[in-house]
């Protein structure tokens, strides 16, 4: 029997290949306004929490990421801040932003800080050369070795197992926390795309600011998203709901607490519903005819976690006169999307829009 024999260099390699494969599992992340989930590749989905971060304001140290930061929010003493670092899909504030991806990349791997894996992100479609930089470079500077950025609504075709390489035409309508991406996708690509700053961030203001204007009555946005979850719709429900609210008075300056219904919260939701409806039509007016005669026999695929709204289906499905389908899982669709990508390496290099 004979053996194969090694230099100390050949050996020096083979060990630092498999301890740096050990330290960099690859990642797909969708970096939402709202919530950040990471997939690891070969495991699934591993997390799947608030994008939000608290922080010492004297020192700038990190108390709080995620689920435990969201719960600061709008009660922290005057020597804690909670930030939101995404705002309308895109990053708002970059050294915040860097500090939640590293904490969200050491959680993935249960290790310490010695983590370079491959990163591939979620992004708008609408997301500027500037800001797909400013992605990039919190990612490398959280610790990836090599980024890739996808376009949501391709992401969530993806997720949503649409045959986005088929010539054929596939919509799909994306409603996260800060955007609504909206795109026709055939043969792997985007043939019309458009991002619109209306969703669930501009829900929760139109509820806050109808409850101010009407009732003189201020509230914060845990109460805001809490209202809209329990009485927002986009189409008359089947019963009557109401719901017990709490706030700030205007008038008197103390605390107050009321009763909502259905129907005013469905009153404050009209705009923003309304812009998502017309962003729909107007991408339908802009696609091509042989690819829109495949939507109507397809549908749109409805997916983000906007899409939550109740009755929202229907009231596309009124506007558009097009079969509306719902995916059975809509807040995790585009990370799994880009999971799929990530495990995919050929799938990726077609459909990414940025590399490292």
């Amino acid at each position: 029997m004979s053996y194969k024999t090694y230099t100390y260099q050949e050996v020096f390699l083979m060990k630092f290949d498999s301890i740096f494969g050990w330290f960099s599992n690859d990642l797909a992340i969708d970096l939402g306004t709202a919530n950040t989930l990471v997939y690891v590749r070969g495991r699934g989905i591993v997390s799947n929490e608030p994008s939000v971060v608290a922080i010492q304001k004297a020192t700038g140290k990190v108390l709080a990421v995620g689920y435990e930061a969201k719960r600061m929010l709008g009660r922290t003493p005057g020597n804690i801040v909670a930030i939101r670092p995404m705002r309308d899909g895109v990053i708002a504030d970059f050294e915040i932003t860097e500090l939640m991806l590293r904490h969200f990349i050491t959680k993935a791997h249960n290790r310490g800080t010695f983590v370079h894996p491959r990163i591939i992100i979620g992004v708008p479609s609408g997301i500027t050369q500037v800001e797909q930089r400013a992605v990039k470079d919190s990612a490398q500077l959280a610790g990836a070795r090599e980024v890739y950025l996808i376009e949501q609504p391709v992401a969530a075709a993806i997720g949503a197992g649409m045959p986005i390489s088929e010539p054929s035409g596939n919509m799909v309508v994306d409603i996260g926390g800060g955007t609504t991406d909206i795109a026709v996708i055939s043969l792997g690509g985007i043939v019309y795309s458009k991002s619109i700053k209306v969703a669930g961030d501009k829900m929760d203001e139109a509820v806050s600011s109808y409850i101010k204007r009407k009732y003189n009555l201020l509230i914060g946005e845990y109460m805001s998203e809490q209202i809209k979850f329990e009485l927002g719709s986009a189409y008359p429900m089947e019963e009557k709901k109401t719901m017990v609210i709490k706030g700030r008075d205007l008038v008197s300056g103390i605390p107050k607490t009321l009763i909502i219904d259905d129907a005013e919260i469905r009153e404050a939701l009209s705009e923003p519903i309304m812009a998502i409806v017309n962003a729909v039509k107007v991408a339908l007016e802009n696609t091509p005819p042989e690819l829109a005669g495949d939507i109507i026999d397809k549908g749109v695929v409805l997916t983000g976690g906007g899409s939550l709204l109740k009755n929202l289906d229907i009231r596309l499905r009124e506007e558009t006169n097009l079969p509306i389908i719902t995916v059975d899982d809509p807040l995790t669709t585009v990370v799994m999307g880009t999971g799929k990508a990530l495990e995919e390496l050929d799938l990726l290099k077609k459909i990414m829009i940025l590399s490292s």
